[in-house]
């Protein structure tokens, strides 16, 4: 860690930038999905749903950025195949375990993609974790266990809910791939790649799954319509805004996906227990962590020596 004077006391600031705040509200709009989706499981099978969802987000996204599309390139395609994959199996995956448990054991499960991220960075990329992050990262975990447990009970693995914990995987990649492309790329191109490939993957996976096609419902148009609007605005925000936001930094605000979520629960009528709001306010405190910063002096130059480490580290 670099060498600082005893005379130097560090402040100690903590900032959202535009980006950052785009994210927090696209959470909020996230969050309280999974309780409509719950309910739309009713009438549909999941992965018809999850195909007239994102297909209505692709001719919402399609309308917008219908003059882009002609310039449309070889890594923007690639891109958008890619993601749209990750967002396939991450949407079809949560929305098939929804049939079966609770919006609020959805939540949680999907939410493990928090210490996912830099674990797959980690496995794959091989980018550690900085300190503070790996901090906001671990307190968030433990939030989510406590709001995922609202019984005190232990969570059984029930069909629903190991496809849940695959689609957490899948949302995880999302991530890291739009990070990683988001810079390269036109991001309405890359959008509307991305979102018709969800949707084209979900319809065509209705086959192998044996998923019988659902009678004519309003809930089912209203809530696909609806969620495809929402999910147009939450995929062109991502990518707008991870390309200046880092992974682990978005992941930390994702994080509060499931405290929205229970909010729009209690709205709806469900009771979170007191354990369950400490798992809340131990989530928030992790993005707080998350976005902390030492503010130091300039030291003297004899004190700016640190080593190669060090300065991958981010310390």
């Amino acid at each position: 860690m670099n060498s600082i004077n005893s005379t130097e006391r560090p402040s100690v600031s903590f900032r959202l930038s535009r980006a950052e705040l785009v994210l927090v509200f696209i959470t909020m709009l996230w969050g309280g999905t999974f309780l409509l989706v719950h309910n739309v499981m009713t009438v549909s099978g999941p992965m018809f749903f999850v195909g007239l969802r994102f297909a209505a987000a692709t001719l919402f996204v399609g309308l917008i950025s219908a003059r882009a599309l002609a310039g449309l390139t070889a890594t923007e395609l690639k891109a958008g195949v890619l993601i749209g994959v990750s967002i396939m199996l991450g949407y079809g995956l949560q929305t098939y375990g929804l049939q079966t448990i609770s919006s609020s054991q959805s939540a949680f499960i999907t939410a493990l993609y928090v210490p996912f991220v830099p674990l797959l960075q980690w496995l794959v990329l091989g980018r550690r974790p900085g300190l503070m992050p790996s901090l906001g990262i671990a307190l968030a975990f433990v939030g989510l266990m406590l709001l995922a447990g609202p019984d005190g009970g232990s969570l059984q693995f029930s069909a629903g809910e190991i496809a849940t914990l695959v689609s957490a995987v899948a949302i995880a990649a999302e991530i890291i791939l739009i990070s990683r492309y988001a810079p390269k790329v036109d991001v309405r191109r890359v959008t509307v790649v991305q979102l018709a490939t969800a949707s084209a993957l979900s319809f065509l996976m209705v086959v192998p799954t044996q998923e019988p096609l659902p009678d004519f419902s309003w809930l089912l148009l209203l809530s696909a319509l609806g969620l495809g609007a929402m999910s147009a605005v939450i995929q062109m925000a991502m990518n707008w805004a991870q390309k200046s936001v880092s992974p682990t930094r978005a992941t930390l605000i994702y994080a509060g996906e499931p405290v929205w979520a229970g909010i729009v629960g209690r709205v709806a009528g469900e009771r979170l227990p007191g354990i369950a709001l400490i798992g809340g306010l131990l989530i928030v405190i992790a993005v707080v962590i998350s976005e902390l910063k030492l503010k130091r002096r300039e030291p003297e130059p004899e004190t700016l020596q640190m080593s190669g480490h060090e300065r991958e580290s981010g310390l």
